[in-house]
């Protein structure tokens, strides 16, 4: 599938970015540093996070036939909000 438009987050304080990555590696997906790119079955993600904006941008850039993007990008969402609580 081709690739979507970014999804960015604002007010992205580092300790939630910090929440964000130990979440994720708790789900199966390995965010290292502040941008990078990771796979698992077949979704393919970048990000790019900003300490000094606050700022986080995700993106899918793949994701196998049968998920769409923009669930993909439901998925990430509803893990960054967690991380924001």
């Amino acid at each position: 599938m081709a690739q979507s438009a970014p999804l960015v987050f604002s007010g992205i304080t580092p300790e939630q970015y910090a929440r964000l990555i130990q979440k994720a590696h708790a789900a199966g997906l390995e965010i290292k540093g502040s941008s990078g790119s990771a796979s698992k079955f077949g979704v393919e993600v970048c990000w790019d996070y900003s300490a000094d904006t606050q700022e986080l941008a995700f993106q899918c850039l793949r994701s196998p036939f049968f998920m769409k993007p923009e669930e993909v990008h439901a998925r990430i969402e509803a893990l960054v909000r967690e991380s924001l609580g």
